[in-house]
């Protein structure tokens, strides 16, 4: 009778085993990351008024790595954590100038997670290219609602965007919402995560809010909470976020799949307007070198995985392990080839801090120019020490504050981590020259709409639509857009200063739209300008390729010509009867009848 009881309590003990392997071969993941909202933009940070109950309940039942960084700004962020790999390596080293378009070459979460049986969403903010090949359908997600460009009301976003009851891009389609983005955003995942549970499929949910992002804009409810206090739209789209993540959570207890699914909250940098209030002491905010630019919030919870009370974890994380950490917790297979920048930290997240995990050296960078410049805007970040812009050297230990350069008291540690960054940059270096180009001729995308969003130049451009609605003129034009044409044909390029779907002439001028709850302005809130334009001309690579007269109300100038098969340059513009050059804000390209 023993040895029956003994068998079968080895034969019980192998199924749970086998039932947890099958579970922890799967799990679900919603990953929530909000933009702009910094380290010190939560209560249970230490923030002296902002209101984060749910997020804070999170916290309290999670790991929680305390020294995770990220690039400063939005694109660079999502890059990294989407591919594992250096933001400069992966071609996205700003937020607009052509330089937020994650290289084709490149795998995402997305694919992997895909490939490996799941079911992908992607949910609001994007911003890493919104024409072929960069969009998220063509990056391993099969449901994506979102906003174009980096923010609701930028330039590629759809027309008279203004935070509530916007129009949005459903698989490519634009479709008309109600209520206030972030609310749709987690509606429209709440419907995935559903659906997936009930088709008994595992799925990666990623939750990407605009909010709180600029401009501050916010249910009124959520603005009166802060009445009297410092920046009160700001907050009030964080606590508009801290719960739709208590509702998140909510639906997957419902649901009954809270055990096994991986829950992550972070954001994409430091505070956009939270500094001077409280940034938990740190130096800096969005964009800066120092801490307070990338040292951002990183919750899991994971009850299956063990993750289920409070652990934190001092050592050094960054947005390039996100990837192979949650392909390893999957058993997602990566390519041969494939090589992450990063490495998994499953271990640090099973056991926390351990004498086992040997330091290394870290890079984040705010480039933010059209072609990256060494050392620039840089931190080169170690366990407890941080080289900020190759010359500055802080002990985080005793400085956390980064407020005393000890760089000539440890003049080994600087050669060490200077050279480290040399060794970075010259692997890096060659691959700034390989320009992501708009491919035009894929039967995947015949239509393709281009914005001023992504004029590379180094004049101004207009990246929002309130730019596009004060209509500035140059006196030489010099933007284009990078293309590569897929196949030699005659194609047509609609030449436009207004979008499609504003159906407005060029010269006309636009009513101001109508504001909506919070503290700043609408873009669609200025009055759009009416211009001179005299002559509409096509320019590729340099040449003038055609010309015609505006008349009238002319909506668009529409030339055709044949692209040869190659990458060219596309410089349209208009000139106006000052004599001045006015870029085609908007060019839709297609093969010609």
């Amino acid at each position: 009778m023993k040895m029956i009881e003994r068998i079968k309590s080895l034969v019980l003990g192998a199924l749970l085993l086998l039932s947890m392997s099958s579970a922890l071969a799967k799990p679900n993941i919603v990953f929530v990351m909000t933009d702009d909202q910094g380290y010190g933009d939560l209560a249970c940070h230490g923030h002296p008024y902002v209101r984060t109950p749910h997020i804070d309940n999170l916290a309290s039942e999670a790991v929680c790595l305390d020294d995770y960084h990220v690039a400063p700004t939005c694109s660079p962020t999502r890059s990294a954590l989407l591919t594992g790999h250096w933001t400069n390596r992966t071609g996205v080293w700003h937020t607009i100038n052509g330089r937020s378009m994650l290289r084709e070459n490149e795998i995402t979460l997305g694919q992997l997670l895909k490939d490996a049986g799941y079911e992908t969403g992607m949910f609001g903010k994007w911003h890493l290219g919104d024409n072929y090949p960069y969009r998220p359908e063509d990056r391993g997600f099969t449901e994506v609602y979102r906003h174009g460009g980096g923010g609701v009301g930028q330039t590629p976003d759809v027309w008279d965007n203004a935070y509530f009851d916007g129009g949005y891009f459903h698989n490519g389609e634009i479709v008309k919402a109600e209520g206030f983005c972030t609310d749709v955003f987690f509606q429209q995942a709440h419907r995935f995560i559903k659906k997936n549970v009930q088709a008994k499929k595992p799925f990666f949910a990623y939750i990407a809010t605009n909010a709180p992002h600029g401009p501050m804009h916010a249910p009124q409810s959520y603005v009166d909470m802060y009445q009297g206090k410092a920046a009160p739209a700001f907050y009030g789209m964080i606590s508009n976020i801290d719960d739709n993540v208590g509702k998140t959570r909510q639906l997957l207890n419902e649901l009954g799949v809270t055990d096994d699914t991986i829950f992550i909250f972070t954001t994409d940098n430091g505070t956009s307007s939270g500094s001077r209030i409280f940034n938990a002491g740190m130096r800096g905010a969005k964009g800066s070198e120092y801490d307070g630019g990338h040292r951002v919030p990183f919750f899991v919870h994971w009850p299956n995985g063990g993750m289920k009370d409070k652990r934190v974890v001092k050592t050094l994380t960054h947005a390039v392990d996100v990837v192979p950490t949650l392909t390893e917790i999957c058993g997602a297979t990566t390519p041969a080839g494939l090589k992450f920048d990063g490495k998994s930290i499953w271990s640090l997240l099973k056991k926390g801090d351990h004498e086992d995990w040997a330091d290394r050296y870290l890079v984040t960078d705010s480039q933010r120019v059209v072609d990256p410049v060494k050392w620039r805007k840089s931190s080169v970040m170690s366990q407890g020490w941080r080289l900020v812009n190759g010359t500055e050297l802080y002990n985080m230990t005793l400085d956390a504050g980064q407020q005393t350069n000890v760089a000539k008291d440890h003049p080994d540690r600087l050669a060490n981590m200077r050279a480290f960054y040399e060794k970075w940059w010259a692997e890096l270096e060659p691959t700034f020259s390989q320009t992501t180009e708009i491919q035009i001729g894929h039967p995947n995308h015949p239509r393709v709409s281009m914005t001023s969003h992504d004029w590379i130049t180094r004049q101004s451009v207009p990246w929002n639509q309130g730019h596009i609605r004060n209509a500035k003129d140059v006196k030489t034009f010099e933007g284009f857009w990078a293309v590569k044409v897929l196949k030699t044909d005659h194609y047509t390029f609609q030449l436009r200063r207004w979008p499609v779907e504003s159906n407005t002439p060029i010269n006309a001028a636009l009513p101001a739209g109508k504001q909506v709850p919070g503290t700043s302005k609408a873009f669609r809130t200025n009055p759009g300008k009416a211009v001179a334009a005299k002559t509409a001309v096509l320019n590729i690579d340099g040449k003038e390729v055609a010309q015609s007269t505006v008349q009238g109300n002319a909506r668009q100038i529409t030339f055709t010509t044949e692209l040869k098969k190659g990458s060219h340059k596309l410089s349209p513009y208009f000139i106006l009867e000052n004599g001045n050059q006015m870029g085609a804000y908007y060019l839709v390209v297609e093969k010609a009848p």
